[in-house]
């Protein structure tokens, strides 16, 4: 969950302090119900539908759906040799999933073996979320990595004089900008294109999918012969919790020096530098099964 990772209460850089020594269990595990039903499928065939979905959250990582046994197709699941201990969890085996000529490989983990403090994960097993073409929740599709309910997001309009500057050149300046503030994740202001000096701006092919946020277009920046890699971003046709920021244009505070009134803004860590969708993207983290792939 989104406590558990970044600036989070359980994360690896706390913004505040308990008023007690906690001693975390590293992986930190929780296992809760999804009111939600959830579906995923591949090639047109549902492979999951289950309406007693869990979700895991592990430290360091994004949330992870796991189903009970029988709420996957048993009939498209194909056993292979692969099994895998994972710590904080327990022996896994692994399975293919095949739907005529498309077979997803290492698709599906069942617990076979949980760990002693892992015993809730018996009998549950986990879908590869890049594996499948699509996933919904209800009748809504998701998009990058299941939904944190823990997670928040707030815009803020904002008349704080931000000043955005690399090595010296002026690249943003902006009374008028929006605070988007996320769980866990440092701030980000977004700025209206009229504030950005949008001729040192070149167009990325790069994207990036938010969960909560939508799809992200970026820009490069130039100074004289010097070029900076999706510096900037935008969300030109935001999801919902984005509305607000919508074709504003964000830089990375990792990679820049920002000034809020006269005052610089510490850089924060450098891990979600390319990464601003939601708690620090699963590009990053790539914990959508619970583990590094």
């Amino acid at each position: 969950m989104s406590l558990t990772f970044g600036a989070g209460p359980f994360g690896s850089r706390p913004a505040g302090r308990f008023n007690a020594d906690l001693r975390v269990p590293e992986p930190l595990l929780y296992f809760e119900r999804s009111p939600l039903r959830v579906r995923a499928l591949l090639a047109g065939e549902t492979v999951v539908d289950s309406r007693r979905t869990m979700l895991l959250h592990e430290s360091g990582h994004l949330p992870v759906y796991w189903f009970p046994r029988a709420d996957v197709r048993d009939d498209l699941l194909v056993p292979t040799e692969r099994t895998e201990r994972v710590a904080g969890q327990g022996e896994l085996r692994f399975y293919d999933v095949a739907v005529g000529d498309r077979v997803a490989r290492d698709a599906v983990r069942e617990i076979e073996r949980a760990e002693d403090n892992a015993t809730f994960l018996a009998g549950h097993v986990t879908v590869a979320w890049d594996a499948m073409d699509e996933w919904f929740a209800e009748d809504e599709q998701l998009f990058g990595h299941p939904r944190d309910p823990y997670s928040r997001i707030d815009v803020l309009k904002t008349t704080r004089h931000v000043r955005v500057t690399l090595d010296g050149h002026v690249l943003a300046e902006s009374r008028r900008s929006r605070m988007l503030v996320e769980t866990a994740l440092p701030p980000r202001f977004y700025l209206p294109p009229e504030d950005v000096r949008t001729e040192l701006l070149v167009p990325s092919p790069h994207r990036t999918r938010c969960a909560y946020k939508g799809s992200a277009a970026y820009w490069h920046v130039t100074i004289g012969d010097r070029l900076e890699e999706d510096l900037v971003w935008s969300y030109p046709q935001p999801q919902h919790d984005a509305e607000p920021v919508r074709d504003l244009l964000c830089f990375f505070n990792e990679r820049v020096d920002l000034e809020c009134d006269g005052e610089t803004v510490e850089r924060p860590e450098t891990q979600w530098s390319r990464y601003p969708g939601s708690q620090g993207g699963a590009q990053a983290l790539r914990g959508l099964m619970g583990r590094r792939r």
